[in-house]
């Protein structure tokens, strides 16, 4: 071998040693757990006999305040440094996503089964659309999911900006100290949720030198719609240009600000995307028929179908050329398959027993109608 083929080869074990040097690096655990803003893995500091063990908090992060809270719903003003001694679960929500409603029993079977031992929940309401902006809807919402727990109404986003949040919902757990000792991104989590609660009250109630006695069963609220994600195959569906991921199934497409008189020509429609017929207004976050009467028509893949719709009208829903069944029929509809728009807030519109594949068909009266988005379980 020659002396340029040496080199060459010295050069080319130099560069693998290095690319293996950064794979190494870059593929760390602890790295990637610091880079992507994780919590550390939960650690308990209070064994099985309730002795106290001595956890480096340096590791984890004091809980930012509430910030420029616009108005508290049903309660006192407060802050979280009030709460200090208490375990606090922070969470992030908004009063029409059907991620955050599915979540709403587990957090009032939390409040109720442990607020004597110590535990406060404070619901932190950052609105996705304007309508939920109006602290009116804000507490007729509280009061349709009977949340007992303190919501404070987060209009200008300045806590979610605080915590670094993008998610709705999501799960801050703070110990008594005032430290996120768990965080939980979305739906499910709530074995592993309430474990943390657990571990953390008996915590609390060591440092405060008192003996605590707790169900270590999990709570299972009733009534609890089951979600397999796997097997929703429609995204959530936005009508306003501003939110939309996709495009109008229609030719005519969004036309920001505009009334436009959409039509559907297609007789085989593409899957996952929002066809209208009618004159509709383009809002930067939903929809509004300007005519007495409009459709909307989607190909869908799941096991039910909601909407979020606000103004005025009716609506009359059917699926793959025919009338709901009683077994198919969202729980906001009357037997006929309508519902007359009676405020800004989620409908549920289907409700199957197994996923698949439908054609939606939605007719639409009267002009005022607003629709929003598409959410699906």
């Amino acid at each position: 071998m020659n002396t340029d083929n040496l080199s060459a080869l010295a050069v080319g074990v130099a560069v693998v040693a290095l690319i293996a040097g950064f794979a190494v690096y870059f593929n760390s655990p602890d790295l990637n757990k610091g880079a992507s803003g994780q919590q550390p893995e939960f650690v308990s500091s209070v064994d099985e006999k309730g002795v106290i063990a001595h956890i480096d908090k340096s590791q984890y992060k004091l809980a930012p305040e509430l910030t420029r809270v616009s108005g508290y719903i049903n309660s006192e003003p407060f802050q979280l440094k009030d709460l200090r001694g208490k375990v606090v679960v922070v969470d992030f929500w908004t009063y029409s996503c059907i991620n955050c409603i599915r979540t709403i029993p587990y957090l009032n079977s939390w409040y109720e089964k442990y607020a004597d031992d110590g535990l406060v929940i404070v619901g932190v309401h950052t609105p996705e659309f304007d309508f939920e902006k109006n602290p009116d809807n804000v507490k007729a919402a509280v009061e349709k999911f009977g949340i007992k727990y303190p919501v404070v109404q987060d209009n200008d986003k300045g806590t979610w900006q605080e915590y670094q949040n993008r998610y709705w919902p999501r799960k801050y757990i703070v110990d008594d100290e005032g430290y996120i000792r768990y965080d939980h991104i979305g739906e499910g989590g709530y074995a592993e949720s309430e474990n943390v609660i657990q571990s953390l009250l008996k915590e609390r109630a060591a440092n405060l030198g008192s003996d605590i006695s707790i169900d270590s069963q999990s709570t299972a609220p009733q009534d609890v719609q089951s979600v397999d994600f796997g097997k929703i195959h429609t995204p959530e569906l936005y009508f306003g240009y501003a939110f939309a991921r996709a495009q109008l199934g229609n030719s005519e497409v969004f036309r920001p600000d505009q009334v436009v008189t959409y039509s559907i020509e297609d007789k085989d429609l593409k899957p996952n995307a929002i066809y209208l017929s009618g004159q509709w207004k383009n809002n930067p976050d939903h929809m509004e028929l300007q005519g007495p009467a409009g459709r909307i028509e989607l190909q869908y893949s799941a096991k039910s179908v909601n909407i979020v719709a606000g103004g005025t009208g009716k609506i009359f829903v059917s699926e793959d050329d025919s009338a709901l069944t009683e077994e198919s029929l969202g729980r906001d509809l009357l037997e006929d398959g309508s519902a007359t728009i009676d405020g800004q807030r989620l409908y549920n519109i289907v409700s199957h027993s197994a996923y698949g594949d439908h054609h939606l068909v939605i007719n639409v009266a009267g002009e005022g109608f607003q629709i929003y988005t598409f959410t699906f379980g």
